[in-house]
């Protein structure tokens, strides 16, 4: 009983989002935030390697800050939203969002979130992609949406578990990765990498 003990490990969570906050709540299991202020950059031109790179930027950060390294795991997360080769991030104010929005407006764009684990003995990342349809957005409506100020923290100006559902029309893939952690996959690395046992 004292080795398991030993070989319990505790959960950390690298995100101060509210989002990723309940969905990792739903997997049952006690966890603590800690979120470590950096200026978020990638020189990477493709989508994916920008995600995970940003997105271990955030859990070294954390990492790094904790003075109790044993026993530890901590998950970060980075979403973004493509469409063609143009990477969206979050917009810095609302003429911004309107730009953004209206690139998307009718047209199929990518939304990928990458996610990281640290402990003190390794480090894993991978990230999930899905497929988002917007039909045209009525200009009253793109209005709005702005006036709710969901846009200004969210990577391509929206939310899809806000009001901006009125102009998503299609989805392929997890929900739970364009609200910004894909739960599925989270849970499926964990099992993979021999975390989840000692998580529980």
């Amino acid at each position: 009983m004292e080795k398991n003990k030993e070989e319990k490990i505790k959960l950390i969570l690298g995100s101060g989002s509210p989002r990723r906050k309940e969905l990792l709540g739903y997997l049952n299991i006690p966890f603590t935030i800690v979120t470590a202020d950096l200026e978020e950059h990638s020189d990477s031109k493709v989508p994916s390697t920008f995600a995970i790179d940003i997105s271990e930027q955030k859990g070294s950060a954390v990492f790094e800050s904790l003075e109790d390294k044993e026993n530890v795991l901590v998950i970060s997360s980075d979403t973004i939203v493509v469409l063609g080769d143009k990477i969206y991030g979050k917009p810095y104010n609302r003429e911004k969002a309107s730009e953004m929005l209206l690139e998307l407006s009718n047209q199929t764009h990518e939304v990928i979130t990458a996610v990281s684990f640290f402990t003190k003995k390794a480090k894993h990342s991978f990230f999930e992609s899905t497929k988002v349809t917007f039909e045209k957005i009525d200009p009253e409506l793109l209005e709005k949406y702005l006036d709710t100020g969901e846009s200004l923290d969210k990577a391509g100006a929206y939310g899809i578990q806000g009001s901006s559902l009125f102009f998503i029309s299609r989805l392929e893939g997890s929900y739970s990765n364009v609200v910004g952690f894909p739960l599925d996959k989270v849970l499926h690395e964990l099992k993979d990498k021999g975390y989840w046992t000692k998580l529980n």
